[in-house]
């Protein structure tokens, strides 16, 4: 069974920094992607970005690009969404997804097998 543990949100004043971490265990890992999705209350999930395991190719929402930045680390099977500049806006709970075995940077939440519990980013201002 897989599994994702998201971890490093918190509370930040605008303009900060955080990094969020996205842990997944349960299978061996081979071609796959893996994205960031956020909802805020009262409003839709929405597509934050999304890396290629393997090929480390990555995609932004327009929101986001140039402020936000994904990376992976193979040996600990962990993906990391650091968030710089950070807005009042941001302020949502953060879910990060597994698609295996496919490896499109997909940016509809239905194209992902795997969730976790989300982590809780606030920003104020």
């Amino acid at each position: 069974q897989v599994m994702l543990v998201e971890s490093g949100g918190g509370l930040m004043q605008a303009g900060g920094s955080l990094r969020l971490s996205c842990a997944v265990s349960g299978r061996s890992f081979s071609s796959f992607t893996m994205g960031w999705f956020r909802q805020a209350p009262g409003k839709e999930r929405e597509f934050v970005a999304a890396i290629n395991w393997r090929g480390g190719m990555t995609d932004y929402t327009g929101s986001v690009k140039g402020r936000f930045t994904l990376s992976r680390d193979n040996a600990k099977n962990t993906v990391y969404l650091q968030m710089n500049s950070l807005k009042p806006e941001d302020t949502a709970i953060y879910y990060c997804a597994a698609n295996f075995p496919e490896s499109r940077l997909a940016r509809n939440g239905a194209e992902y097998n795997y969730w976790g519990q989300g982590t809780q980013v606030t920003v104020s201002s």
